[in-house]
């Protein structure tokens, strides 16, 4: 188990991995979107959650948001920001409410911005300080521009 960032506090993961076409019997297990998309036994179950690469189509997910409780979105590179369209894509297109967590290379100074696309939960690089991730989190008391997680622009808050 590793320790992740869960809507703002730091918590044991239960999930687990599994490569492409290994066996994903096992409860908790995290699979890619292709083996999800093949083997109707996952679909459906609550403890089989769908691992999305940066260039792998989200759309495949659309009919499966609903029941899946985890998706994971991988970060290949600090520098590739497509997770963060599939975040935004999944939370306001296509209303997926359940857990949305980075994984990959995440770093400490992307996860303000990842929040405010919708994910909220961190799955960081071994050998990272969580604990210094999650206080990082508390550095930005405001922002100005709209979110998936507000909606509404700061200047229509003031009264």
């Amino acid at each position: 188990m590793s320790r992740i960032i869960l809507d703002g506090a730091i918590t044991e993961s239960t999930w687990t991995t599994v490569e492409a076409g290994a066996d994903h019997s096992a409860a908790n297990v995290l699979v890619t979107i292709d083996d999800y998309a093949a083997d109707p036994g996952l679909q459906g179950r609550k403890d089989a959650g769908v691992w999305v690469a940066a260039d792998d189509d989200i759309d495949r997910l659309q009919a499966h948001v609903g029941s899946l409780e985890l998706i994971a979105l991988h970060f290949p590179a600090f520098t590739d920001g497509r997770a963060l369209s599939h975040a935004t894509t999944l939370r306001m297109r296509m209303g997926y409410t359940g857990e949305l967590r980075a994984i990959g290379d995440v770093r400490r100074d992307q996860i303000e911005h990842m929040l405010r696309c919708g994910i909220n939960a961190f799955e960081l690089p071994e050998g990272a300080d969580v604990d210094a991730a999650l206080d990082g989190l508390k550095e930005f008391s405001h922002s100005y521009q709209t979110s998936t997680n507000t909606p509404e622009p700061l200047f229509r808050k003031r009264s």
